[in-house]
């Protein structure tokens, strides 16, 4: 009988008769794709262009039972697992070398409960497909800033964006969750059902089974929202960012506003003289009543001579797209992320002369508002601990000449490590490269050792190890 080989959990090639992988095949109501099969390429392409893996098979689940199916192929056959929702993860979690990768994009449905103000989206769905459905009734959940992002694994991180410091996280919201365990069990995970399950989802990632159904409370939120850019010249950076400092520690939660220091891109509303020259942009939102917002925001537009003004009213969910063109597919990236509770002078200088020197003309440092609800709710009450961040900068390295590899990420190592004396030392998980696993306790920090025992009891063999990987002690 001919088998077919494949990369196992252990690095060594398992056997799997035609038989077997017919039957796997036949249990599906979506597709198994191998090397060969027309549409395997662009399925395993991921956002990040410096992941190029090659699985020996992908399962394209429609159902939550195809994903079972799925789980239990692996786990019988002791196959390394990839589990793929938007694809848009840095370290390019969502695809492996051989192995199997559970491809969930065609499970995309959302609906919207209006009266309980309650969306069921599955793991496929993007930014997009939720926004898009919330917002035909005026609600939405707290998630991120690039409509492109899966919902999955944003959520399984932590998840933060605009609408954070009024509801706080993606995670904060979460009610309930579906979820496939590593025996190809569906569980379902709540406050009053499997507590510890649903405890570890809310921001330990994916190490703990596939969810293929999330439950999220939602919120008024627009149509239409004041928001918009506030572009200045670099030379200015230094007092705009004090200035900055000073105003959005006295917002209300409604009010996020986060800082973007790059080259500028060739944008219609920023006069062509300025393209490609270094800014500091603050993003501004507010998602309350609009007169509200322009009082709040006026000390903010009124400092300084901007290059650019263009904050006004925008649709919610066109905001939430506004930085999709600077963070298309197909881009090599490389990210670097640091926590703080304030931003310190010489952390500003520091950031300040960085930006002076940047890479690339795509790289770009951003520093996203953190605080108000997202800092009231204790560090162990969900596995995301870091109640205590007023403010996250990712340093984004982004290019598309692999040549430029070295000189792309020492810049924001050396940035990175530069920054660190400023830092709490926590970081968001999402954030992390794949060459970050000694950073992986610092992300879960106090909750560490609680994972560890969830992860002993869901999953004791690892086979949900192709991640920011928590290990359990079963593992030596």
């Amino acid at each position: 009988m001919s088998t077919y080989a494949t990369g196992s959990l252990g690095g060594a090639t398992s056997k799997i008769s035609e038989q077997d992988l017919s039957h796997f095949r036949d249990s599906l109501h979506g597709d198994l794709l191998t090397p060969t099969s027309e549409k395997y390429d662009e399925v395993r392409t991921v956002w990040n262009d410096m992941i190029d893996r090659h699985p020996s098979m992908i399962a394209r689940c429609t159902t939550a039972e195809d994903v079972m199916h799925a789980v239990s192929f692996a786990n019988w056959h002791k196959l390394l697992v990839a589990v793929r929702g938007g694809g848009h993860n840095i370290a390019g979690n969502a695809v492996c070398d051989d192995g199997l990768m559970i491809d969930l994009q065609q499970m995309r449905q959302v609906r919207i409960d209006p009266n309980a103000k309650i969306a069921h989206v599955e793991p496929g769905c993007t930014l997009a497909d939720f926004d898009r459905e919330a917002q035909a009734f005026g609600l939405a959940t707290p998630t991120g800033i690039n409509s492109t992002t899966g919902v999955a694994g944003l959520t399984l991180g932590g998840g933060f964006g605009w609408l954070s410091r009024k509801y706080g996280l993606t995670v904060d919201s979460l009610l309930s969750a579906e979820v496939v365990t590593a025996e190809g069990k569906l569980l379902h995970a709540s406050k009053d059902e499997n507590q510890d399950l649903f405890w570890a989802i809310r921001g330990g990632g994916g190490n703990f089974g596939v969810v293929t159904s999330f439950e999220f409370a939602l919120h008024p939120v627009g149509p239409e929202v004041l928001s918009g850019l506030l572009i200045h010249p670099l030379q200015d950076a230094k007092n705009v960012l004090q200035h900055y400092r000073e105003c959005v520690a006295t917002f209300p939660d409604e009010t996020s506003v986060w800082v973007v220091l790059r080259k500028a891109p060739p944008l219609p509303f920023i006069p062509e003289e300025w393209h490609g020259k270094e800014v500091v942009i603050l993003a501004a939102f507010h998602a309350g009543e609009m007169s509200e917002g322009e009082r709040i925001l006026e000390p903010l537009r009124k400092f300084g001579n901007p290059i650019a003004d263009v904050i006004g009213p925008h649709q919610y969910a066109e905001w939430q797209q506004a930085f999709d063109p600077l963070l298309t597919p197909g881009a090599r990236n490389y990210w670097k992320s640091h926590n703080f509770e304030k931003l310190d002078e010489a952390l500003l200088d520091l950031l300040i002369v960085s930006t002076q020197n940047l890479p690339s003309p795509l790289t770009e440092i951003f520093i996203g508002q953190m605080g108000g609800q997202t800092n009231r709710i204790a560090s162990t009450d969900t596995a995301y601990p870091h109640r205590d961040a007023n403010f996250v900068m990712n340093l984004h390295g982004r290019w598309e000449d692999p040549s430029d590899d070295k000189k792309v990420t020492d810049w924001a190592r050396e940035l990175f490590n530069a920054a660190a004396p400023y830092a709490t030392g926590g970081v968001y998980v999402n954030f992390l490269t794949g060459e970050e696993s000694n950073r992986i306790r610092l992300a879960y920090g106090p909750n560490y050792d609680r994972l560890v025992k969830i992860k002993t009891k869901y999953d004791p063999n690892n086979l949900f190890r192709y991640n920011q990987n928590v290990r359990p002690d079963t593992e030596s």
